[in-house]
């Protein structure tokens, strides 16, 4: 029963999205809209309007013995711009992010006893260039295309990523090390919610103190 208004309150947002292709469609469908209507447009206004550089957002359920993490990072934060890459460079920076962040031992140390294995990943970002179908949609009425265009470059750059472990002794999941800093430096904190067992815990991460209790 306890599990169950867990997953209500978190893990079913988490792991609603974990397969999804769009973080952000499934983070809002998957939201108690009876009793989360404020939660709901005070995140959504949060990830959409009020983005802060130099904080990443971090939500961590446990749902029996599976341990789920969910991600939300401005684009800022993980390589260092919040556009589509211009360059070689930036192309090869933005690949290599994404191919950490798709090896999320890279960015969390969970202890041994606990024995978990990782099982799944989704990462995503809205980097992406939106002006290659300018070379063939010259019909395309210009001010319809202007208001699109001013509104695709109104957004901002943002990075999401999600991961599943399965923990055989998750009785000892009593604390969690991250490694994020080591690897996007340009981030300031970490905010982090966890649900679980162990209770609803809440921290705020930094480079020089990179470890939650639970």
């Amino acid at each position: 029963m306890s599990i169950c208004n867990k997953k209500t309150l978190l893990c079913l947002a988490v792991s609603g999205s974990l397969f999804s292709v769009s973080y952000a469609a499934n983070a809002n469908d998957h939201h108690d809209h009876n009793h989360h209507d404020g939660e709901h447009h005070e995140s959504e206004h949060r990830h959409h309007d009020a983005h802060v550089h130099g904080v990443v957002e971090t939500n961590i359920a446990q749902d029996g013995d599976h341990l789920l993490f969910e991600i939300t990072a401005p684009g800022a934060d993980v390589v260092g711009f919040e556009h589509a890459p211009k360059d070689d460079a930036q192309k090869q920076v933005l690949a290599n992010a994404v191919k950490t962040l798709n090896n999320p031992n890279l960015i969390f140390t969970l202890p041994e006893n606990a024995k978990c294995t990782f099982e799944e990943a989704h990462v995503s970002h809205n980097l992406v260039n939106h002006n290659d179908h300018d070379d063939h949609d010259h019909d395309h009425d210009h001010d319809q295309h202007d208001g699109e265009h001013h509104k695709e470059h109104g957004k901002h750059g943002e990075f999401s990523a999600q991961y599943e472990y399965h923990c055989e002794a998750i009785s000892n999941l009593d604390q969690i090390e991250t490694q994020w800093f080591t690897h996007f430096p340009h981030t300031h904190k970490m905010t982090i919610q966890y649900l679980g067992d162990a209770g609803q815990k809440a921290a705020s991460l930094t480079p020089k103190s990179s470890v939650i209790t639970l």
